[in-house]
């Protein structure tokens, strides 16, 4: 049986970063015809800001706040990471003159994918593997025929679950790389 878990949610995954990377590069790339760059080394700053924000939905998780609907900040907390993510890409551009910016932005990309992991293929992997095992009990399958016929997709979804184990460390590690870069520019940069 085909791997069909793969592509219909894998799949979209990564056309969903890819899409990330374009738009960025898009942004870029319209700064550069505008003789604009100068915007995209302000832009690190509301895209710090929205990704902060976006920590909402993490905290509400962890009981930390108790305002807001955990579904309503987990929206938000999807669209505000995105959005911060892209600008802080175009903030970042091709221009890298240290190391620590392109350990932050490796830090940063990594941590969306994971993120958009979660948002991808999580929820959605496990009702399709879900449906799919249903569908194959009602049509009389045995036990031992549905694990053969599910088994790829169930490696799929079992490899997917690791998400969570990626996700947190990567925040952290990408949390305290972006402060790094801060403190580097509040004391090297040639404020005038």
């Amino acid at each position: 049986m085909r791997a069909r878990l793969f592509s219909r949610e894998v799949v979209p995954f990564y056309l969903s970063l890819l899409a990330l990377a374009v738009a960025a590069l898009l942004a870029d790339a319209a700064l550069h015809l505008l003789n604009a760059v100068w915007v995209g080394r302000w832009l690190g700053i509301p895209g710090v800001l929205l990704i902060l924000g976006s920590m909402g939905y993490s905290l509400r998780k962890r009981k930390l706040i108790q305002w807001g609907k955990p579904v309503t900040l987990l929206r938000l907390h999807e669209y505000m990471a995105w959005a911060g993510s892209l600008l802080v890409l175009v903030h970042a551009g091709i221009h890298f003159n240290a190391i620590l910016g392109w350990l932050a932005v490796g830090a940063m990309l990594i941590n969306v994918a994971s993120g958009l992991t979660g948002k991808f293929l999580m929820q959605r992997a496990r009702r399709r593997l879900d449906e799919s095992r249903e569908r194959m009990r009602q049509q009389g399958l045995t036990d031992e025929q549905l694990a053969e016929r599910t088994y790829w997709d169930s490696l799929t979804f079992d490899a997917v679950k690791q998400w969570r184990s990626v996700h947190f460390p990567i925040t952290l590690a990408f949390a305290v790389l972006a402060l790094a870069h801060i403190v580097a520019v509040f004391l090297f940069w040639g404020w005038k």
